[in-house]
């Protein structure tokens, strides 16, 4: 690849700088050089060499506003804000009209948390810039940080006017449009981008973004696809489009996208799981399940993998290999409620069920709190006998959904089957209020308090009423 004269001055003046400092030797630089080596060193994080560079440069060019400024960016960088501000103070007074001198001043603002101040001193520097752009995009970052993401979207598309190929405020337009909820504008702001910038693989992929977000696909799909014409090893575009591909139902074409993605780049356990889904539903499952296999052998620790795996036996009523599957996944991850979920209802379907008591009770420590789960395990408990502790399992349920009809009836006929009459009809009595038709829940899973007299006579009562 061909330097330009500017870039081979610039990795000139770095080599004869470094071989100085080996040597001991003082040669002379000038300041824009200079300014170009310590910007280079604190752009690499080292800070200690910029500092070097600066103190020499310094002592040959005492004079220079340039240096000066830079030597400013320094102490901000290292928040010694007082001293900054006064060196500025006192090159104001010799350049009042260099817009560095605004750009630093609100730096130190912004640093500060006055946001508002530093927007009116990139005000000024707007008046005396060569690089609308540049200061249009730091007004954009102020108004951000405000949280005025109004100003901050006018601030980016006035900087986008001055300078198209600006990427960080196309993508910070973007970020605006969306956290405003403002995604057909977004879309309407692209295209006519794309008119003036046919060829920004960005704004492609970004209108195709905004297109998906609103479930236009076919679009989506398209915008995608002028980005990886574009650029052809742009990988989010291919794995965004194969994402479109699976919303339309297309499989084949979602998995030709996402293989361009596994060319492009190591093979992410995302696109393995998604092109398993993909062939599942196209029907073949020894290809779907090889993917699966591959998607946790590539990252073990991510759930949806075992899950799918799980799942995939599930469908198929293969229990006993799904056990094996989330068995492995819990010797991995013992405090995932999504695994004791699963370990819970394929025991229950094998008839294990002090197995699957224990795994909807893991489910819970962990977290799980979908009322399905709380029910099951209820049912597991009063099926085993142990009525104390389904009541208080429902009581604990109870905390979660406190008008639910399912748990008043479990408790009623739980308290009847510890012959509690009194907290019995308490919760009967709530139950029938919440949802009269559900009583078919005492005689499905209690028949012997069903057949009870005083419980026919008191659902007869509230009928009446």
């Amino acid at each position: 690849m061909q330097l330009s004269n500017e870039e081979e001055d610039y990795n000139l003046s770095l080599s004869k700088f470094e071989s100085m400092l080996k040597t001991n030797k003082v040669l002379f630089f000038d300041s824009e050089e200079f300014e170009e080596i310590i910007l280079h060193y604190l752009d690499m994080g080292k800070a200690a060499l910029a500092k070097k560079a600066l103190k020499l440069a310094l002592e040959q060019h005492p004079k220079s506003t340039g240096l000066k400024l830079v030597q400013v960016e320094m102490l901000v960088y290292d928040d010694k804000l007082e001293f900054a501000e006064k060196l500025l103070n006192e090159l104001y007074a010799i350049e009042p009209t260099n817009e560095e001198i605004y750009i630093q001043k609100a730096n130190i603002f912004s640093k500060r948390d006055q946001h508002e101040k530093a927007v009116e001193l990139l005000k000024i520097a707007l008046k005396y810039t060569d690089d609308n752009a540049d200061v249009y995009n730091l007004i954009g970052m102020e108004y951000l940080f405000m949280d005025n993401l109004e100003m901050a979207k006018e601030s980016f598309i006035k900087c986008l006017e001055e300078d198209l190929e600006d990427q960080s405020a196309l993508y910070n337009v973007v970020y605006c449009f969306e956290f405003l909820d403002q995604n057909q504008d977004a879309i309407s702001y692209l295209q006519k981008y794309i008119d003036k910038n046919p060829y920004s693989e960005i704004a492609w992929h970004q209108l195709g973004r905004l297109h998906y977000s609103v479930k236009e696909y076919e679009n989506a799909i398209r915008a995608f696809d002028y980005a990886t014409l574009i650029d052809d090893e742009f990988l989010g575009a291919f794995m965004e489009k194969a994402k479109a591909y699976e919303r339309l139902k297309k499989y084949s074409e979602a998995i030709e996208s996402y293989n361009r993605t596994i060319e492009l780049d190591d093979a992410t356990s995302y696109a393995l799981l998604r092109m398993g889904k993909c062939h599942e539903k196209l029907g073949d499952k020894a290809l779907a399940l090889k993917y699966f296999n591959q998607t946790v052998h590539e990252d073990p620790l991510l759930d949806k993998g075992w899950i799918a795996i799980t799942d995939f036996y599930v469908r198929q009523k293969n229990y006993q290999k799904a056990l094996f599957f989330v068995n492995k996944a819990l010797a991995i991850d013992n405090q995932n409620r999504l695994y004791w979920k699963r370990y819970a209802s394929i025991n229950k379907q094998m008839n294990f069920y002090e197995e699957a008591e224990f795994g909807y009770r893991k489910a819970v420590e962990f977290g799980e709190t979908g009322l399905e789960t709380w029910l099951f395990w209820v049912d597991i408990l009063q099926f085993l006998g142990e009525f104390e502790s389904a009541i208080q399992t429902l009581l604990q349920a109870s905390d979660y959904f406190p008008e639910e009809n399912e748990i008043e009836y479990r408790l009623a006929g739980l308290y009847f089957m510890m012959t509690d009459t009194t907290k019995a009809k308490f919760h009967l009595s709530n139950a029938l209020r919440l949802n009269f038709d559900n009583y078919i829940i005492l005689e499905d899973l209690f028949p012997v308090v069903w057949t009870k007299k005083m419980v026919q006579n008191y659902i007869a009562k509230h009928k009446k009423q």
